[in-house]
């Protein structure tokens, strides 16, 4: 299980959003390649970007400060926010991004998805956030008809390396992970998933690390790192607890 910081991005800062909304927006550093240095300070392996921007402009917006991280830091990175066509995704694997995650792109055009992880295998990912079990769009702005598992089955055989699944009521409000319905997506599929939304305590790495979430590729902090309310190295130390037993 790999713990994943995140960075969101907006207006080339470092922000926290509650329930996507852009206008509850928290800034937590001015400058993010510092604040992705000091994750990896903190012992963390792979870190989690999102552009906020770049997902409503349906375009990279943030770029620099992606690029400014990329130069900083030397784990991996994965992406996502903005990327709707193959050549956004084969220009940031081209900067050195690891993988990217496709979003509202996975949902309106599946082919883009099937053909860039044809392309660069064990590189592209698929974002599904779901607000009441239907996937958001366009960042968050918009609800679509289709639902999370609808979606990840179009997947099945596309080599997609991860799905990162988000409940976007419980995002930045620290309630918890959404776990029966992340575990519920693994189960029914092959794809390994990510579970995102809500993180709040070492209580949900613990549950992250139970039996019943096995399937479970890793999970993603945000504003419980922030606020302090996860302290990192507790948290490090019982993934790495658990991978050796």
């Amino acid at each position: 299980m790999i713990l994943f910081p995140a960075i969101d991005l907006k207006n080339g800062q470092c922000v926290r959003l509650e329930q996507g909304d852009m206008a509850r927006a928290t800034v937590f550093n001015l400058n993010p390649a510092a604040q992705a240095q000091s994750f990896v300070e903190q012992g963390f392996e792979y870190l989690h970007v999102v552009d906020l921007d770049g997902a409503f402009a349906g375009k990279p917006v943030n770029a620099e400060a992606v690029e400014a991280m990329l130069k900083t830091i030397r784990i991996p990175v994965q992406l996502g926010g903005g990327i709707r066509d193959l050549k956004t995704v084969e220009a940031w694997l081209d900067k050195g991004i690891t993988r990217v995650i496709i979003g509202t792109a996975a949902v309106r055009d599946p082919e883009l998805v099937k053909s860039a992880a044809k392309k660069f295998p064990g590189r592209v990912a698929v974002g599904l956030d779901a607000r009441d079990g239907k996937v958001a769009v366009e960042g968050w702005a918009e609800t679509s008809q289709v639902t999370v598992l609808e979606i990840a089955r179009r997947f099945e055989d596309a080599g997609v390396a991860a799905i990162v699944f988000t409940d976007i009521a419980r995002d930045g409000l620290l309630k918890g992970l959404n776990l029966d319905a992340t575990i519920a997506l693994a189960d029914a599929i092959s794809i390994p998933v990510i579970a995102s939304g809500g993180l709040a305590s070492i209580e949900d790495v613990k549950a992250m690390l139970t039996p019943r979430a096995n399937k479970l590729a890793g999970a993603i902090a945000g504003r419980a790192l922030y606020d302090g309310r996860l302290d990192p190295a507790a948290a490090l130390t019982l993934i790495r607890d658990a991978r050796r037993s």
